[in-house]
């Protein structure tokens, strides 16, 4: 059984506009700085592998 194809919804006119102002403004924005909770996170786990290493254990 086939499927039917679908046409590709296109913006037109004022809706078009302003998607493409709002992609313009978002590519500009200042980008998140996220290596404070990278390292956060590698803390975590770092202290989470700790934990799980026995005494006499061979790893």
């Amino acid at each position: 059984m086939a499927l039917a194809i679908r046409s590709i919804p296109t913006l037109h006119g004022e809706a078009a506009e302003r998607f493409l102002r709002l992609a313009e403004e978002a590519a500009k924005a200042p980008k998140k700085d996220f290596s404070k909770q990278i390292e956060e996170g590698k803390a975590i786990l770092r202290k989470a592998n700790a934990a799980r290493t026995f005494p006499g254990s061979t790893k």
